[in-house]
């Protein structure tokens, strides 16, 4: 049977702990990884974390360089379960909402729209302009699922992990997959995750 895969595309706005946490997340889970960065988000990287671009390559089952157009995640016969952009930048919004993609990370995003599979875009911004909203809604016209980061505080986080696990385990639900890490409305609380990324030192 052939293993369940999931493709985890993180550009280059803050909050890169997203698509770090996703893929520990993943790990432990039947589904293989196949991981694209974008030039910014190596450099959001190690603006936000101690982590050097190949220990977060070594979280997934497979990384791609951006600049491969010929990899296997930018071909709809190379079947998955669909995408995550963790953090999604404006620009690879706009990019994906528009279809003229620039590399590898928004070019499997096209892909997987074009495939009718489940996209789904960690946007991080804020303020909002009338061009970020018209190109959400376009994604979304599209079949694409726009989900910011927003945090639930009925949760009770004890800190930014708890915040950070919340948000990202709520994205796996969207393609049935259960990391153990949200708490639940009317549920008891999960149990923290032992393993975390590594922020930068103040």
């Amino acid at each position: 049977m052939q293993q369940n895969r999931i493709i985890i595309g993180i550009s280059g706005a803050s909050g890169i702990v997203y698509g770090v946490r996703l893929l520990e997340l993943l790990r432990p889970l039947p589904v293989e990884t196949h991981l694209v960065m974008s030039k910014s988000a190596e450099i959001t990287l190690a603006h936000e974390t101690d982590l050097k671009v190949k220990d977060v390559q070594a979280l997934a089952d497979y990384w791609h360089p951006q600049g491969d157009i010929g990899a296997a995640i930018s071909s709809g016969s190379f079947r998955t379960l669909g995408m995550i952009v963790a953090p999604c930048s404006m620009k690879t919004l706009a990019e994906i909402a528009t279809g003229v993609t620039s590399g590898l990370l928004t070019r499997a995003a096209d892909v997987v729209l074009k495939e009718r599979r489940r996209l789904v875009l960690m946007a991080r911004e804020t303020p909002l302009t009338a061009v970020h909203l018209r190109n959400m809604l376009t994604v979304t016209e599209m079949g694409g699922i726009v989900a910011p980061p927003v945090p639930a505080f009925y949760a009770r986080p004890d800190g930014i992990d708890a915040l950070v696990d919340h948000s990202v385990g709520r994205v796996l639900d969207l393609f049935g997959l259960e990391a153990g890490a949200v708490t639940r409305w009317g549920e008891a609380p999960a149990e923290p995750a032992a393993k975390r990324f590594k922020r930068a030192k103040p």
